[in-house]
């Protein structure tokens, strides 16, 4: 029997629309089927952590998904989900900027990017700090191809709502500066992604324009 809860779901639609909030299903272990399923209630913007795993499941789905990449992404894998992608969340070096304007520009496309900031206290989480992300936006202009168009990060995993509220308290301001000193006359740069199943309510109050939610619909992960 499948996980996916359809009425949980629903109550999430509900809940975000009135807020202007958007939904990423994060689907990654999760079967084609499941993905099919939310599909055919008007979801379509999913999330996936793994480019192989990406790669299988955008061939056997309909075109008009888009598909955000959120998890840790390699340079060198950029050129196979380049074709195809809508949005990469996860760019946190100079470097990966670079190479997704590259492929963009060999499929004549604009792969929109969010940065991602390192805002939890654990040491695995990737991310940018405040001084990578001004070094980087200052050469931002050289990659047209690779609009910048909001930051995304993660909370500590924590039961302390209070700290996971100073931490997207934090990436809120920081956002709040990079628009007024970088992107003050781009309507573009308007995301913020933060929130996932345990803590979406508390970044939506901190002020989220993006969730990225998965075990809440599809259910316990099996394997991460």
């Amino acid at each position: 029997m499948s996980p996916v809860n359809i009425a949980t779901y629903q109550k999430l639609i509900n809940e975000l629309l009135p807020l202007n909030v958007k939904l990423v299903a994060v689907s990654k272990t999760f079967p084609p089927d499941d993905i099919l399923q939310l599909y055919h209630q008007g979801q379509r913007d999913f999330g996936e952590n793994y480019v192989q795993e990406l790669l299988v499941k955008q061939k056997q789905l309909p075109r008009d998904i888009r598909w955000h990449f959120i998890g840790h992404l390699q340079t060198n894998k950029v050129k196979q989900i380049a074709p195809f992608i809508f949005c990469i969340q996860s760019v946190d070096s100079l470097k990966l900027l670079q190479e997704i304007d590259r492929q963009a520009k060999k499929y004549q496309r604009r792969i929109p990017v969010m940065l991602q900031m390192h805002i939890a206290q654990e040491k695995t989480k990737f991310g940018l700090d405040e001084s990578a992300l001004d070094e980087l936006l200052k050469r931002r202009q050289a990659y047209p191809a690779a609009p910048i168009i909001g930051l995304m990060g993660m909370a500590t995993l924590t039961d302390d709502d209070r700290q996971i509220r100073s931490e997207f308290r934090y990436l809120k301001q920081l956002f709040d500066r990079v628009k007024t000193t970088y992107f003050a006359d781009d309507p573009e740069f308007c995301e913020l992604s933060m929130g996932m199943s345990g803590d979406y309510r508390l970044a939506i109050e901190e002020g989220s324009t993006l969730v990225r939610i998965g075990s809440l619909i599809f259910g316990a992960r099996s394997i991460n």
